[in-house]
């Protein structure tokens, strides 16, 4: 799905070091690219799209030369810039293993993007929810956001921008979803803990909660899904695409948005309206 009326225009985050977690599809992805054509320095983590990763990296790469009026040789360092690294976010040996890479490539961070998650298509009623189930939504969705987070944080020593990815049903609640709503509802209250704790060292902490986004994860719910009624829903009538999501992340990243700090900037057509 393309994005309406004409193409973004990009705040500069020449040089800046991101890394984004779920970054080889969705919402990620756009992100990903969004950030290269912007200037930044990104990496990429993912579980086991190797394919799709590997991809991305080449995107993000092209967007890059593309920017550059130099072409490849404006950009010495290009190949280097972008990266991906698999590993389950939810085990500390792998976050470990990660940010060594995060080490290695940039010596540091300015910017973190949580975005790594699932989310189970299928109804769940609390009486048929296993606890299997509810321990798999916590583990990924909120233990791996806070592994992520705490080693991020580690290595922004010159302060540095987090952006989290919740959802509207943090806002609102998703009946037959409760595990999922509660992981990204603990994400809203995280965010909101650190905003005001990572304050002082200059680094803002904020959300983004996106609402139904045409991406691999949400296909099967739109495709089983009375598509008329998710539209009528949404008072700008149409079902977001994946860099309508990524372009408020670029925007929380950059330095139009430093005064701007736990806060959940939601991204849902006016499907929902917080104050």
């Amino acid at each position: 799905m393309s994005l309406p009326g004409s193409p973004i225009s990009l705040p500069g985050l020449e040089g800046r070091r991101i890394l984004v977690t779920g970054g080889s599809r969705g919402i990620g992805r756009a992100a990903v690219i969004l950030l290269a054509r912007a200037g930044a320095r990104v990496g990429i983590a993912y579980r086991q799209a190797h394919e799709d990763a590997a991809a991305a990296v080449q995107e993000a790469r092209g967007a890059a030369v593309a920017r550059s009026p130099d072409g490849l040789e404006g950009l010495e360092g290009t190949a280097a810039d972008f990266w991906a690294e698999a590993g389950d976010l939810s085990r500390a040996s792998d976050v470990e293993r990660l940010f060594e890479r995060v080490d290695r490539e940039f010596g540091g961070l300015d910017g973190f993007v949580g975005n790594a998650g699932i989310w189970n298509a299928h109804d769940r009623p609390i009486q048929e929810l296993d606890p299997e189930e509810w321990a798999e939504m916590m583990e990924v969705n909120l233990t791996s956001i806070f592994l992520t987070t705490r080693a991020a944080v580690q290595r922004m020593d010159r302060g540095g921008r987090i952006v989290l990815l919740s959802s509207t049903a943090a806002q609102r609640g998703e009946a037959n979803h409760s595990h999922y709503a509660a992981s990204k509802g603990a994400i809203n209250s995280f965010c909101k803990s650190l905003a005001p704790e990572l304050g002082p060292h200059d680094i803002t902490v904020n959300a983004v909660a996106p609402g139904w986004v045409d991406t691999d994860m949400a296909a099967p719910a739109l495709g089983a899904a009375d598509l008329d009624a998710i539209l009528g829903g949404i008072p700008l009538g149409r079902v977001a695409a994946a860099e309508d999501v990524a372009g408020p992340i670029v925007f929380l990243l950059s330095d139009l948005a430093r005064h701007l700090t736990g806060e959940i900037v939601n991204v849902n057509g006016g499907s929902v309206l917080c104050g």
